[in-house]
């Protein structure tokens, strides 16, 4: 069985402040965007708040894909 590599400790470190940042830009972005909508179509509270948490999730769902993108480019390992 192989060994692992060791960990590359500047890409890790450039991956987490790049997840910090780009995660909250993202998800901040897409709840505020569901905010405004809710709040620009004058919508009940709680379908203001349904449609905030799903701008979140395709914020998060965003976020996910692109830190699979960064981590192909910038290996953790190795």
């Amino acid at each position: 069985m192989a060994e692992p590599k060791p960990l590359n400790w500047t890409h890790l470190s450039t991956l987490i402040a790049v997840t910090i940042l780009v995660g909250t830009e993202l998800v901040g972005a897409s709840w505020a965007a569901g905010w405004a909508l809710g709040g620009l179509f004058q919508l009940d509270s709680s379908i203001s708040r349904i449609l905030e948490a799903v701008f979140a999730l395709i914020g998060f769902v965003g976020l996910f894909f692109f830190m699979r993108t960064a981590i192909a480019h910038e290996p953790i390992r190795g």
